[in-house]
């Protein structure tokens, strides 16, 4: 496949649709992805891993006309994967997420990216989080909510934090309430404010995007002057 540096690719991926054995994945990961899936307690977690990190293996090994197994990952200082030499020389950047049964992949070219997939429904005291991390204006649109509402706004904006964190490679270094995003359905300009320094916000380019029924996803790309293509069937 083709990924020409104007687009960003969104994939996703229904786990549960692509079977119950993570065997059938196995010969695509690297012997530490292999030793870590065997690390996870549970059976359904171990498969999604391997399903999740052998599509993801066999999407780049499409893009770079390579073979998966050989594909090579460095790690930044927070955990966030690129490509290693020689197919680091492509350009291509990516990010992953997965939650419950769905994992969406994006990818790029010469450009930070990420991405975010959360199930809608987890049983949590969702208000004292959003007191605990959203921003003063994120806080304000959500309680200003109904009840009733709250739960899926909840989700929309911890997806587009995650997104923008992930993008940045900042990870949980970056104070969640150092900048602001929509929580409104269907925002296609979602990050709103960033500090200390405003000009970050036009860097970026942040938009819900199609996850699934249940799940709510979101996206964050630097720059404004991509399209994306999308084949999360939404």
């Amino acid at each position: 496949m083709a990924l020409p540096e104007h687009e960003v690719h969104l994939w996703r991926v229904d786990l549960n649709g692509l079977g119950q054995d993570e065997a059938l994945w196995q010969h695509v990961l690297s012997p530490d992805e292999a030793e870590r899936a065997l690390r996870f307690h549970f059976a359904v977690d171990r498969r999604r891993y391997a399903i999740s990190r052998g599509v993801l293996r066999t999407i780049l090994g499409s893009y770079l006309t390579s073979r998966p197994a050989g594909i090579g990952f460095s790690y930044s200082k927070r955990e966030k994967p690129s490509l290693s030499p020689p197919h680091s020389d492509s350009g291509i950047t990516f990010n992953v997420s997965h939650s419950g049964e769905v994992t969406l992949l994006a990818f790029t070219r010469k450009r930070d990216i990420g991405v975010d997939v959360e199930q809608i429904g987890r049983k949590s005291d969702l208000e004292a989080i959003a007191r605990r991390f959203f921003s003063a204006h994120e806080q304000e649109q959500f309680f200003a909510l109904p009840a009733a509402e709250r739960g899926e706004a909840f989700f929309r904006c911890w997806t587009r934090k995650e997104a923008y964190i992930k993008a940045t490679g900042d990870g949980l270094s970056l104070a969640l309430s150092q900048f602001d995003v929509s929580i409104a359905p269907g925002h296609r300009d979602a990050l709103l404010a960033t500090r200390p320094d405003a000009s970050e916000t036009a860097r970026w380019s942040m938009r819900e995007v199609s996850a699934g029924a249940g799940y709510v996803g979101a996206l964050c790309v630097g720059g404004r002057d991509w399209r994306l293509r999308d084949w999360t069937g939404g």
